[in-house]
């Protein structure tokens, strides 16, 4: 204690170094980036404004760094201090250039969404490079967080003989550490196959324990799917490649929709088809590229007809089967009501007179049986 106080001149020195060197690191962070953001505004480039914008916060770890590294000598401080010091600033520095990596995939990240972006028509290519990319950057942002650690773990002697430790039992540790981290590989290597073979894309349509929504957000342990009430299915990675499911979108965002109406026999088909394609030629709906009106099945009450059309996606044909819908039955409705479903029932009735004839029809046996029961009153 008495050696620290005799000192405190030193200390009190070095301190100012150690200090000034932080101030003037905050200063020229400042400067740097004010410069580099009007730069960025007047090329307008995306990526020289992704760079300002996602390197402003890690260039505030790197300078103060950088900063002590070059005051340090200046200082007047015993060896452990300084020791102390440089061992600090050597974590900063690995864990600096681990972020300066995860801030170069963003950076790659938007400069993709920029060029493809997602939601105008045909955009299947898009989708598919933004879900590679999105699936491989949480990857890499996993790996580069997990070998940063090791790094900065392995600065320490401590930490490094219990390493060569357990290196040399291998086997058992290797067989603990492969159970442990299994489920964790398993979602990585799911992540990795769905970017390669993509049986899933970002915004794609889909089907998944029999609800309709849309693939929101995919990360490296589960899938975020929108439902069409905007509830969220949370499913897990793995799911997509172990489980069958729907996708609608796999190929091409077309679709053919389908209406199923049922009619009398007395229904002119004819004149339903003309209006099917009537209806039709009235809207936006329609990409115009298949339609028709079949009779698809007959029962002994009613006519099933199927009305097929197309849409470009499968929003637009959710609404225009329920557009035609509409309009048919309405035009069934009011053009020809009798060819409605309807039920056919056939009264018989006899006299007690066995000589009498039958009354076989419905008409002529209700009159009878009014006759009798005006006869009875």
């Amino acid at each position: 204690m008495t050696h620290l106080l005799s000192n405190w001149k030193e200390w009190a020195t070095s301190g100012a170094i150690l200090l000034g060197a932080l101030i003037l690191s905050r200063i020229a962070h400042k400067i740097l980036f004010s410069a580099a953001q009007q730069l960025a505004s007047r090329t307008g480039s995306g990526i020289d404004n992704s760079l300002v914008q996602h390197g402003r916060k890690p260039a505030k770890l790197i300078l103060p760094l950088l900063a002590l590294f070059l005051a340090l000598p200046a200082t007047s401080l015993p060896p452990e201090p300084t020791r102390i010091i440089r061992h600090i600033i050597a974590l900063g520095m690995i864990a600096a250039v681990a972020w300066l990596l995860i801030v170069l995939i963003d950076v790659f990240e938007d400069v993709a969404a920029e060029r493809y972006k997602i939601g105008v028509s045909d955009d299947l290519r898009a989708r598919k490079i933004q879900t590679q990319i999105h699936v491989l950057r949480r990857t890499a942002i996993v790996v580069t967080s997990v070998v940063a650690c090791s790094v900065m773990l392995m600065t320490f002697p401590s930490v490094r003989q219990f390493g060569v430790s357990l290196f040399a039992s291998a086997g058992i540790a290797g067989l603990v550490m492969g159970m442990a981290a299994r489920p964790t590989l398993s979602s990585l290597l799911a992540g990795l196959q769905i970017a390669l073979t993509e049986p899933i894309r970002l915004n794609d349509v889909v089907i998944v324990e029999g609800e309709w929504g849309w693939i929101e957000e995919i990360t490296t342990t589960y899938v975020v799917v929108r439902i069409w009430d905007l509830r969220r299915l949370i499913v897990p990675i793995s799911y997509f490649i172990e489980h069958p499911f729907q996708n609608w979108t796999r190929a091409t965002a077309d679709l053919l929709g389908t209406v199923f109406l049922y009619t009398d026999y007395t229904v002119p088909v004819e004149e339903i088809r003309q209006e099917l394609h009537r209806i039709l030629e009235t809207t936006d709906l329609w990409d115009r590229k298949v339609w028709g009106l079949q009779v698809t099945n007959a029962s002994e009450h009613t006519m099933e007809l199927r009305a097929l059309m197309s849409a470009s996606d499968s929003p637009k044909a959710w609404d225009l089967r329920c557009l035609v819908r509409e309009k048919l039955i309405t035009f069934i409705q009011q053009k020809h009501p009798n060819s409605l479903p309807k039920t056919r029932m056939e009264m018989e009735l006899r006299d007690s007179n066995p000589l009498s004839p039958s009354l076989g029809s419905t008409s002529a046996g209700t009159s009878n049986l009014s006759t009798q029961r005006n006869a009875g009153a």
